[in-house]
């Protein structure tokens, strides 16, 4: 693709630009890693995400179009969100700027929009000879785009806009809560899901005969059993499944068959895919509570392994079971709590390996107790009510009577002892207008509590009397 000669250096050598278009022509470079020489060159190559590839899709019509506007690209690494980037680049034979939030700053996102208006000045200026292909304007690409803060972000508004650039931006988070809400408005927002198993041995196994770009000039061989192996231990992280492809036949002689003893080696090193403060975090916390709330251990206690073997802080773990004692097991099984707030001070003087055990006991203790809700439900009535209603006045027989001032007025005249009537039960009414807030399960415990207040509500109704 010719370069605009008034185009400026950012760098003070060529053009960022026109590095990424020469090797987009040239070609794979040798010294790139293989999940970089395996990019995918079309659409037809990019594995996975039928969910929007799949012919007719919005995408795809959109590439095809070559209208689309700013995209967003979320999902885990490893997915494919650079390489449709790429893809689309290439597809409608665009110029393309490729940036990473990590590394960027204000100053070189204001040399690059800046570059991009100057080329669409120019390009007004010039003919367009007949039959040229592709738009003068600029697809910007940020990697990890929710590493940008607000006023970076807010940057790139005008220029987006005013159609300037096309912005792609690619983060491992949920924009809604990393991206701008403006930025987010104007861009089309696709989730891209993990690959399947057999869709990343799909790609090893291109890999493997690629003589062009893969590994098929060095003639080693794998049977299906291990490279759906080393999928699965990658997690549906393709980059990374390439690149430990690559590792295990440079590991080898030339020709050399991989092995499935090789492939229980780069097991050892495995590393569960977890990441603390993004969604793999949240995603496994979420079906971790969901389990134990409803009542399935053994999911409870796989996604509880996956937490630890991935680095999770114990003593957060141990905070969602004091939480979920009280919310989903509550008066079913009085003892959770406890025994949640025990496994929460153990964790803490006990330490990892060991606090790893009370964890599964507690764990496995909330997950097979009996459920109920009811406080969750009342407190949320409760607030209901105090939203809703004209908060109602304390009756002065219940009022502190400390203080002469407060005996001398009359306050708590009238009150009676609870314990002076059967079951303590004056038939006094605590507030002006009565109120139904909680509502007792049948679970466990709490049966036993429904079966009380019945009895209760009787006692009332007929008029205690003092014993």
């Amino acid at each position: 693709m010719p370069r605009d000669d008034d185009q400026p250096s950012l760098f003070g050598e060529e053009p960022e630009t026109a590095r990424v278009e020469a090797a987009f022509s040239a070609g794979p470079r040798p010294h790139q890693p293989l999940a970089a020489r395996m990019r995918p060159r079309s659409l037809g190559e990019v594995a996975g995400q039928e969910h929007i590839l799949k012919p007719g899709n919005l995408l795809p019509r959109l590439i095809a179009s070559n209208r689309f506007g700013s995209l967003l690209f979320y999902g885990p690494p490893g997915c494919g969100k650079t390489s449709l980037a790429e893809v689309i680049a290439r597809e409608t034979q665009s110029r393309f700027v490729r940036v990473n939030a990590v590394m960027s700053n204000v100053a070189e996102l204001r040399d690059i929009l800046a570059a991009a208006r100057r080329r669409i000045e120019v390009a007004g200026r010039t003919p367009v000879p007949a039959g040229a292909a592709g738009p003068v304007g600029t697809i910007l690409f940020i990697d990890e785009l929710h590493r940008f803060n607000k006023s970076q972000q807010d940057l790139l508004l005008p220029d987006v806009e005013e159609g300037n650039v096309r912005l792609i931006g690619a983060t491992t988070h949920n924009p809604g809560f990393y991206v701008n809400p403006p930025l987010l408005s104007r861009s089309h927002l696709f989730r891209l899901e993990p690959l399947t198993t057999e869709q990343v041995a799909g790609v090893l196994r291109r890999a493997l005969t690629d003589v062009e770009r893969g590994l098929g000039a060095r003639g080693h061989a794998a049977d299906d059993k291990v490279l759906a192996g080393l999928a699965v231990l990658c997690d549906g992280d393709l980059r990374r499944a390439l690149n430990a492809l690559e590792v295990l036949a440079l590991s080898l002689p030339e020709k050399a068959v991989i092995t499935e003893r090789e492939l229980e080696l780069f097991a050892r090193e495995r590393r569960i895919r977890y990441d603390a403060d993004e969604d793999e975090h949240y995603d496994t916390i979420s079906v971790f509570i969901k389990s134990c709330r409803g009542g399935d251990p053994d999911a409870a206690m796989y996604w509880l392994a996956k937490m630890l073997a991935g680095g999770e802080d114990p003593r957060f773990i141990a905070r969602r079971l004091v939480i979920l004692a009280s919310e989903d097991v509550g008066l079913a099984d009085p003892q959770a709590l406890p025994l949640a707030v025990a496994a929460h001070h153990a964790c803490d003087f006990v330490g990892l390996p060991e606090a790893e055990l009370t964890l599964a006991h507690a764990t496995l203790y909330i997950a097979t107790a009996p459920k109920s809700n009811s406080a969750t439900l009342a407190l949320a009535e409760a607030h209901r009510v105090l939203k809703e209603q004209p908060v109602q006045t304390i009756p002065a027989e219940f009022r502190s009577q400390s203080g002469q001032a407060n005996k001398r007025i009359g306050q708590g005249q009238g009150y009676l002892y609870a314990h002076d009537f059967p079951d303590a039960i004056s038939g006094q009414a605590y507030l002006e207008k009565p109120l139904r807030l909680y509502t007792p399960k049948t679970a466990g415990a709490e049966a036993a509590v429904a079966e009380r207040l019945a009895r209760w509500r009787d006692l009332r109704a007929k008029g205690a009397r003092p014993s």
